[in-house]
C-alpha cells in the first residue's frame, strides 16, 4: 500500500533535519502538496539570489514558550497568529476540512472546527466558507467568549459551542462539528447507536445525545459542554455531530469517520434479517480497558460486565416472514371464535 504523506509528515522531516524526501509512489495530501510547492518556490528564489535557503527550524514549529491568552497584547497575538507554528495548525484544519467535504460529511458552508492554542484562545474556521475550499488565510483567532482577535474573515457562527466545550473540558485540545448522514440520522431520531458490535467504534467513540437547541446558541453549547466529561462524540438532535480530542484535530476528525462508518454498517446489518452478534460482557470489558489506557472518556468504565452491552430500545430494522404452516394464525383462539359465533347467532335470532 502506498504511503500517505501529510503536512505533519513533512514537518517531521524538517524537524529531524533529514530533508524532505517523498517516496515516488507516495500519496501526497492536497495541503502537503501546497507546502511542498511553497518550499520549492522559496528554495528556487534563494538559489537565484545566491543565498542558501533557510529551513524552518523545529522550534518555530513548536508551541510558543510563553503562554498566550486573551489578555496578551495585540502585537503578541498577531505575531503568534502569523507564526509557522500557527500556520501548521491552520494547515491541519484545512486538511481536515477537505476530508470532511470529500466524504460528504458537510454541505454548503456547514461544519466547523477549532484548536485550543492558549489559556483561553483558539484558532477556528470562518463562517460562510465551504470546508472543501478552506485556506490557512481564512482562519480566525478568538477568545473563549467568542470575540475575534485576529483574522480577516468572520469566525464561525457556532464557535460558542466549541469554546464552551473547551472551557468545560480542560483536556479538549480540538473540536470538530459536521453532518455525516448516517450518524445524523440517529441524531434526528434522538437515539445513540447500539453498542458492543465493532471494536474500533467502542475504543475511539463514546456517544451521547444532546437535545435540540438552536445551533450557535449558548443553550446548545451548554448542553453539549455538560456531556464532555463522559462523551467525546455527541449527537445533537436534529442537527449533526460534534467530537473532541485531547490530542489533535485529526483525532477529532477520525471520530467522525468511525461513527459514520459504524452507523452505516449497523443500519445495513439490520436489513439482513439475521440476529446481530454482540460482544460478551468480558469482551467489552477488555475493550474498555484499552480505551481507558488511551485516555479516552466513557461512562461505562468501571461498570459491571453485565451492564456493558444494554442497547436499550434499539430495533435493528424490520423483517417479514411468511407463515406457511397449517397452524391457526397467531391471535385466533378456537374457543373464543365459537363463543363469538354463538352470541352472533343469538342476536340474529332475536332480530328475526
Amino acid at each position: 500500500m502506498s504511503q500517505v504523506i501529510s503536512v505533519r509528515d513533512i514537518q517531521e522531516m524538517i524537524r529531524s533535519g533529514q530533508g524532505v524526501n517523498i517516496p515516488a509512489d507516495a500519496i501526497v495530501t492536497p495541503s502537503a502538496r501546497e507546502l511542498l510547492q511553497d518550499i520549492e518556490t522559496n528554495g528556487a528564489r534563494a538559489i537565484a539570489t545566491g543565498n542558501t535557503p533557510a529551513p524552518v527550524s523545529a522550534d518555530k514549529l513548536s508551541p510558543p514558550t510563553k503562554k498566550l491568552n486573551s489578555k496578551s497584547s495585540k502585537a503578541e497575538l498577531e505575531a503568534f497568529f502569523a507564526s509557522p507554528y500557527a500556520h501548521s495548525l491552520k494547515e491541519q484544519i484545512c486538511e481536515m476540512g477537505h476530508r470532511l467535504w470529500k466524504r460528504a460529511y458537510v454541505d454548503g458552508n456547514g461544519g466547523n472546527m477549532a484548536i485550543r492554542v492558549g489559556e483561553d484562545i483558539a484558532i477556528c474556521t470562518p463562517t460562510l466558507v465551504s470546508k472543501g475550499s478552506l485556506k490557512p488565510s481564512d482562519m480566525c483567532l478568538v477568545d473563549f467568549e467568542g470575540n475575534q482577535l485576529c483574522g480577516t474573515k468572520k469566525r464561525t457562527s457556532e464557535i460558542l459551542m466549541h469554546l464552551q466545550m473547551m472551557k468545560k473540558q480542560p483536556k479538549a485540545v480540538a473540536t470538530c462539528h459536521c453532518h455525516p448522514p448516517y450518524a445524523t440520522a440517529f441524531a434526528v431520531v434522538g437515539q445513540a447507536p447500539p453498542t458492543c458490535m465493532l471494536p474500533e467504534y467502542e475504543v475511539f467513540c463514546s456517544v451521547g445525545v444532546a437535545p435540540y437547541r438552536t445551533p450557535g446558541s449558548p443553550e446548545m453549547g451548554k448542553l453539549v459542554a455538560d456531556m464532555t466529561d463522559d462523551y467525546n462524540t455527541i449527537l445533537m438532535a436534529n442537527h449533526g455531530v460534534v467530537t473532541w480530542s485531547h490530542n489533535n484535530i485529526e483525532e477529532a476528525y477520525w471520530r467522525m469517520e468511525i461513527i459514520e462508518a459504524y452507523c452505516r454498517t449497523i443500519v445495513v446489518a439490520g436489513q439482513l434479517g439475521k440476529p446481530i452478534n454482540t460482544f460478551t460482557g468480558p469482551q467489552m470489558k477488555e475493550i474498555l480497558n484499552i480505551k481507558q489506557s488511551l485516555g479516552f472518556v466513557d461512562p461505562r468504565i468501571g461498570m459491571k460486565e453485565c451492564e456493558l452491552c444494554d442497547s436499550g430500545e434499539w430495533r435493528p430494522g424490520a423483517t417479514s416472514q411468511t407463515n406457511t404452516s397449517s397452524e391457526p394464525t397467531v391471535g385466533l383462539d378456537p374457543e373464543a371464535e365459537a363463543a363469538v359465533k354463538a352470541i352472533t347467532d343469538q342476536i340474529l335470532a332475536q332480530m328475526k
